[in-house]
């Protein structure tokens, strides 16, 4: 059984102007880090030229498809009929993107099947991660 889920979706860049560009991007769970999802653009799409991923809860993820959560640098909410309004808050800006809601929700319910929410405790390695701490303090 497979330990990542990885979903392409479609996002589309909210800017100033009145037209949305299409931005490809990529929802991912790894059960090797139960509580948090990550959201990646490639290169062509980010101010920089360089892959970004955002990593957040993935419970603030399931929150914000049903009303508006978060109060950091990542902000969900439902925006219209099938969309999904995600923020995402750095030095340099805001960007928001739309992603289908229903994309989002079969991507949450894979996750879900992968590590049920409340059960995310018993899929972490808390041994190797203080190891790893330990070994990065030397």
């Amino acid at each position: 059984m497979s330990t990542v889920i990885e979903q392409a979706v479609q996002a589309r860049l909210v800017a100033s102007a009145p037209c949305m560009e299409t931005v490809p991007a990529t929802l991912r769970y790894d059960r090797k880090d139960p509580f948090a999802v990550q959201m990646a653009f490639p290169a062509p799409a980010t101010l920089e030229g360089t892959e970004v991923a955002w990593a957040f809860s993935r419970e603030l993820l399931a929150t914000g498809v049903d009303r508006p959560a978060g109060v950091g640098d990542v902000r969900v909410r439902p925006y219209g009929y099938d969309r999904t309004v995600v923020e995402f808050h750095a030095p340099e800006g805001v960007a928001m993107v739309h992603v289908r809601t229903s994309e989002v929700r079969r991507f949450l319910e894979r996750a879900q099947h992968l590590v049920p929410t409340g059960c995310e405790h018993h899929f972490l390695d808390l041994d190797e991660d203080l190891n790893a701490l330990l070994r990065d303090a030397r």
